[in-house]
């Protein structure tokens, strides 16, 4: 079930590695699709440069997956809208697009072109070698980082 994650207080969104309908980076695009609809974003960004390559692959627009997510009942219902809308991809270019989005260098990235300096400082705050994270393992470290006191208090309170 696709909800609104506590943002901020309780839940980070899904990893961009977690991949339904084969396509990565879609769960936490859809996470922060439905974040903005319900008003809890917090300091995410929804249609931003990562939801963008997502977009652009299948040739879709940021208003045209809200629409999807609004009405979706499961992470699976977005995916299945995704596959069937925009341009048409095999499962063999799914994947490979997926698995490419995963290998992209943090150094690489074209939206941190202007940034270069903040996201090896960031990385560095981190604990990640700059020129040798990937965007995803960035993002997931800085979800965890960003949680990381709500997480323990919230095992501890199990």
């Amino acid at each position: 079930m696709i909800h609104a994650r506590g943002w901020g207080t309780q839940e980070v969104p899904h990893s961009p590695r977690d991949r339904f309908g084969g396509f990565a980076i879609i769960g936490r695009t859809a996470d922060k699709c439905r974040a903005s609809i319900t008003g809890k974003l917090g300091e995410y960004h929804y249609d931003c440069p990562l939801d963008n390559q997502l977009f652009s692959f299948k040739g879709v627009n940021e208003s045209q997956f809200k629409n999807a997510v609004t009405t979706a009942k499961s992470y699976e219902d977005v995916a299945a809208w995704l596959q069937n809308n925009g341009n048409r991809k095999t499962e063999q270019e799914i994947e490979a697009w997926s698995d490419q989005a995963g290998a992209l260098k943090l150094k690489d990235c074209p939206a941190l072109k202007d940034h270069q300096e903040e996201a090896r400082q960031s990385c560095e705050k981190l604990g990640l070698d700059f020129d040798a994270a990937t965007l995803f393992e960035w993002l997931e470290a800085d979800d965890e980082a960003s949680f990381h006191s709500y997480s323990h208090s919230h095992l501890a309170s199990k």
